[in-house]
């Protein structure tokens, strides 16, 4: 995923220009706070963003925003469709393995594309299958 490194001025200057497309994390952030989602954020949540990022720069890295799969899912309303991302886990020392399988986080609130446990995702199975 390209990341754009605010700190950085070419980078900075295309963070500003392009708020509405981007997510922005903090570097040493975790758990989905301090960060914008620019396609799911008002114009006066960018403004207000735009001002904590060009105070602190080099607090703050830029994505651009992923399409993340749907999944059936049960909720209080029965079974829809929310969104996942795969966590998958590679285990390296003198040879690299895959693990069999990984983490998928799910975001529970519809629409919503913050997967993090600490805002309200949560986790499913994951299985791999030989054939």
């Amino acid at each position: 995923v390209p990341t754009y490194i605010c700190r950085e001025a070419d980078d900075l200057k295309y963070t500003l220009d392009n708020l509405a497309d981007l997510v922005v994390k903090e570097v040493h952030g975790a758990g989905g706070y301090g960060m914008l989602v620019g396609p799911a954020a008002t114009k006066a949540e960018i403004e207000e963003f735009r001002k904590v990022l060009v105070a602190n720069p080099s607090n703050y890295i830029a994505q651009p925003t992923l399409s993340l799969s749907t999944c059936p899912t049960f909720v209080e309303s029965g079974i829809a469709p929310r969104h996942i991302d795969l966590r998958p886990f590679v285990l390296s020392g003198k040879t690299v393995q895959m693990v069999p399988g990984g983490l998928t986080r799910v975001a529970l609130k519809e629409g919503s594309l913050v997967v993090n446990s600490s805002q309200g995702g949560g986790t499913k199975d994951t299985w791999v299958l030989e054939t």
